[in-house]
């Protein structure tokens, strides 16, 4: 998945949130508050095809506030992932997931 553009991935984070009424721009607050891409970054990031690996490598800035997202993914901890692209992959995810389950977004956010 690490090889996997963002691009492809991205529609499908977007469907997930509206589908439970969120927004696609709750979706892009999230990417915004865990990588530091504003709007325009992250659609050049998407309009490049990029991979995740090179995503998160190029993060502005990844926030610090990121290990205290806990809980499991795909019957995973993402605590526990030892692969740092596969993290930051499943980081999103859990972000995504919460979205999509109604929590509120200063919770999501980890405020």
């Amino acid at each position: 998945m690490a090889a996997m553009p963002v691009a492809d991935v991205y529609p499908l984070y977007v469907n997930k949130a509206e589908k439970k009424g969120r927004t696609k721009a709750e979706v892009d607050e999230i990417i915004h508050w865990l990588t530091g891409y504003g709007d325009a970054q992250l659609q050049a990031q998407l309009n490049a095809e990029t991979d995740f690996e090179t995503f998160f490598a190029d993060a502005p800035r990844m926030t610090a506030d990121r290990s205290l997202i806990t809980g499991v993914v795909c019957g995973v901890r993402v605590e526990e992932i030892e692969e740092d692209t596969m993290r930051e992959i499943r980081y999103l995810d859990k972000l995504i997931d919460e979205l999509a389950k109604g929590k509120a977004m200063d919770k999501i956010l980890r405020g």
